[in-house]
């Protein structure tokens, strides 16, 4: 079973992710704040501006919610699906996915560095990598899989093309 797939039709044509991607951004998120609230480990020095902090964590927080929008918007113009429970219909590679395969996930990532920044949280440092270690090999893995066994050699030439993360 994947968790949070609850509205996910019954098809098999899918990457077969053990969970959704938005809720291992949620648990980074929620881990991090909550270890941050048991045991607080600032990210920068007590002296730190809050001015500041916002400021770069707000920008990177706006930039993370971008790429997840932009590449939201790609997915929608392409007609394919973007849930992991859902198929695939059509490869999305240009706009973004010319520059990264997972713009979303790496706008996951830039997220959570925006808000370690605003939040002055080092726990949400520390989740960065687990975060992506557990999008890599939970998520991505099964979709290239799968989008390797729907598009082949389509898809394959994509992969050599373009970096997975950056």
């Amino acid at each position: 079973m994947t968790l949070g797939t609850r509205t996910c039709g019954t098809s098999d044509d899918h990457p077969d992710v053990p969970i959704r991607p938005p809720l291992l951004l949620l648990g980074a998120l929620a881990a991090g704040f909550l270890l941050n609230a048991l045991w607080p480990l600032a990210l920068l020095p007590g002296d730190a501006s809050p001015l500041v902090r916002f400021a770069l964590g707000g920008g990177l927080l706006t930039l993370g919610l971008a790429l997840v929008g932009i590449a939201g918007l790609q997915f929608r113009r392409a007609g394919t699906n973007i849930r992991t429970c859902d198929p695939t219909l059509n490869l999305v590679i240009s706009g973004l996915y010319r520059f990264s395969r997972n713009p979303i996930y790496v706008g996951f990532l830039v997220f959570v560095a925006g808000a370690a920044v605003a939040g002055n949280t080092l726990w949400l440092v520390i989740a960065l990598p687990l975060l992506a270690l557990a999008l890599r090999y939970a998520v991505i893995a099964r979709e290239e899989r799968y989008l390797e066994a729907k598009f082949g050699d389509t898809y394959r030439r994509y992969k050599q093309q373009v970096r997975r993360w950056l």
